[in-house]
Parts: C-alpha cells; structure tokens; sequence
C-alpha cells in the first residue's frame, strides 16, 4: 500500500520526504518536468527519498495514464493532487479504486466556474454578470447588453491561463476569430468585467468548518502578467481592516453554498478572489479547494505557522497537523504579523544580470528562478515568475512600503536584453 502524489509543481516549495517523515506508507510522485526546469530546478537523479518518483516529458499528454498505471501496481490507499489541474483526476482515481478522499461531484463545484457562480448565486452571493458563450454570436450578444469592457476566460482554467479582458467592440473580432475558429465550444464563459481592486482569501477547512482563513489583497491585476514588468505586490489585510471580517463572511457563506449537499469536501484548504468595487461591494470571482499559488503558503507560514499544502496533504493522509490543531480552539485565529509577496514576472531575452539576496530581517524567503546568461520565455501564465519574496511587519501598511523598496531595488538590479 502507498500514497500517490499527482505534482505539477516545481519541487521545492513541497517537501514530501519531510511532510511524511512520520507516515507509515511509501509515497509515489508522478512530476511534471516543464515545472521543475521553468524554476530553475535541476531533474532529480534519485527519488528523493520517495518511493517512487517519476518526472513525465508531457505531463498534461500523460498523466493520467500513469496514474492509472501506477495506482494498479502500487495499490495506493489515498490519491493526492495539491494543483488546480489534478484535482478532477485525483478524485476520478479515488472513485475508480475505491479509496477515501473527495469524488468528482466534490470537487466541481470548485473547477467548474459556472456550476460555481450558480451555486453562489443561489445562495444569494453577487458573482459578474455572465454566460456560457457557446458561439461567437452569444460573446457578440452578451457585450451589446451588457457593454465593455467583458471578460473571455476558460470554463475550468487557472493562473489567467487563456483569460482575455476585451475593452472595446474593435478588438472583439480578432479574439472571436480565434476562439471559434473549430466551431462553436462549451468551454469558455463571458463575464461582465468587475472594476475595483482583487481581494483573496485563504485557509483551510478541517471536518466541514474553516477553522483558519485571512484576506489579502493584490496591488496589481492578475490578468497583466504578459506586459508588467516591475514588481507586483500582494498584501494581508489588517485585523480591523474594515474589509477583513466583511471577506471572511462572505467567503463562509461561498463555502457553504459549494458544499451543502450530504458528502462534499470535509477536509481542504481554498483560495477565493473577491472583487472590492469602487462603490464598496464584494464580488465572488472564483474559489478553489486547494491551497493559493504563489507564494501565499509561505505568507500563511509567516502568520500562523502552517503550510496549507502540507496540512492539506496531512490531512488527507489522516494525520495530525500540530499547526494547524493549536490555532483550532479560536474561533478566528489572528496573524502574528502581517505579511505580503513581492513577485516579478518573466521577461524574456538574455538575463545579464540577477538581484543580490537582500539581508533585511523582515525578508523572510527570497527566491530568483533566473541566472546570467540563461535565454528566458516570456511569461505564459500568472505563475511564471522571475523573482519573489516574503516580508513580514506589524501592519499592512509597513509590509507594503517593505515589499515596494525590495521590489523597486530588485528591479533596479535585474537587466535582461535581447537573446542573440
């Protein structure tokens, strides 16, 4: 018997072998190459302490017919997935073998965003104006009505992977064009574009109840990672911040309204977006049942302590995550500190120069995923970063003005020009 971890991770930020030092069963890992290289990280030459570790060429090709190979042979008790794209086929493999964990129908309520904005709008949660865009005639329709900018983005996406923000009816034929170009599709939804800044939520659920969440907010759009190349700040909000007990309600009352029928998910970590618009209300965007990108666990770590995706994998597993259990007894749990990210996105060209690691105490983790002389793509998703970072302060507005001087003088630092 063993535990089989789908990752589509780079391999740092998940240290399995330590994770599951106290667990009695061997671990199996099917990895992503393309994840591992796009961080900088060498292939590893041995298993890493596991099992049984496996990189695949063409993980999206191949995945899932390795898993299902691998589950045959290693006759798992439970069946892992801690990124958005495996949670669907993580729980096709619980269903087909028999073994404990959430089902298809747990999870898509969390991958599916109209089944999602449904959910929501039936418990009386305000979500975009939106629709199903089945041809180009409806994505025509919809914007008469409703008027620019709209929202074009993928049914089950993720990382702003496919998301297109169309500003003018000039541009809307070009990307129709594209998008219809085999045909009518029931894959992709068009939203009524949201003005206001992204607010997120993150925290785990432990036996049906959240029993630690906090927001933060983005000081950039998510949707601009192709064309911004300085420094983009994501920052927690502080305790009496007017908008935080209003964010954690709400996201509440989202999960609630994905989880109500008997059976659904009992045991997860989420990461909800929230628009705050300049007229002061909270918009759902989305959420998922897995623990935020970025560096948002590491930002968790800094204020309480616990790595979600390390307590979603305990959790699952069955084991105990002391963290997590001494923060349970409070009905809210409060920060230590705040904290917040830095993160630059890829750029590409030739990487001339890198930033030196910065020494500031209040830095906590810095990471650069690039090296002088190395030829870089541009960026292909929301999660393609350069560089990032990790601060702590007493209040929000400390973080903030900490993590703009790193960035800034990261920026200052870094000089890419164009490959030969």
């Amino acid at each position: 018997m063993s535990v089989l971890i789908l990752h589509r991770n780079p391999l740092e930020p998940f240290p399995y072998r330590d994770w599951l030092a106290d667990h009695d069963q061997p671990a199996v890992l099917l990895a992503a190459r393309d994840k591992i290289e796009s961080f900088g990280e060498e292939i590893p030459t041995d298993t890493l302490g596991l099992a049984h570790l496996e990189v695949l060429d063409h993980y999206d090709r191949d995945v899932a017919a390795r898993a299902t190979a691998l589950a045959a042979r290693h006759r798992p008790r439970h069946v892992v997935a801690l990124h958005e794209a495996d949670l669907e086929l993580a729980a096709e493999l619980r269903a087909r073998f028999g073994l404990p964990g959430p089902r298809p129908a747990d999870i898509r309520p969390f991958r599916d965003k109209l089944l999602m904005k449904q959910q929501a709008v039936a418990a009386g949660i305000e979500v975009a104006p939106h629709t199903l865009a089945t041809t180009a005639g409806q994505v025509r329709a919809f914007a008469a009505d409703h008027g620019y900018p709209v929202v074009l983005k993928q049914r089950a996406g993720y990382n702003s992977v496919g998301l297109r923000i169309v500003r003018s009816a000039g541009e809307l034929p070009a990307h129709l064009d594209e998008l219809y170009r085999d045909g009518d599709r029931d894959d992709l939804l068009v939203e009524r574009f949201v003005p206001g800044r992204m607010c997120h939520v993150d925290g785990f659920v432990r036996a049906g109840r959240t029993v630690l969440a906090w927001p933060s907010q983005y000081q950039y759009d998510l949707a601009s990672f192709g064309s911004d190349p300085g420094p983009r700040i994501d920052v927690t909000l502080d305790p009496d911040d007017p908008l935080t007990g209003r964010l954690l309600d709400l996201v509440d009352r989202v999960l609630a309204a994905l989880t109500r029928w008997p059976g659904g998910l009992t045991d997860h970590a989420f990461h909800a977006e929230v628009f705050h618009t300049p007229d002061d209300r909270l918009v759902l965007c989305e959420i998922a049942c897995r623990s935020g990108g970025a560096k948002i666990r590491e930002v968790f770590e800094v204020m309480f302590g616990v790595n979600l995706a390390e307590a979603e994998l305990r959790t699952q597993l069955g084991l105990p995550v002391p963290a997590l259990q001494r923060l349970t007894g409070d009905a809210r749990p409060r920060p230590r500190s705040m904290s917040g990210q830095m993160l630059m996105m890829k750029r590409p060209g030739l990487v001339r120069t890198v930033p030196s690691p910065p020494t500031e105490p209040w830095v906590r983790r810095f990471w650069c995923w690039a090296r002088p002389g190395q030829v870089i793509p541009p960026a292909a998703g929301s999660a393609d970063f350069l560089t990032a970072a990790v601060a702590a302060a007493p209040t929000r507005v400390e973080c903030e003005a900490r993590l703009r001087r790193l960035g800034d003088r990261v920026a200052a630092q870094i000089q890419i020009g164009e490959a030969s």
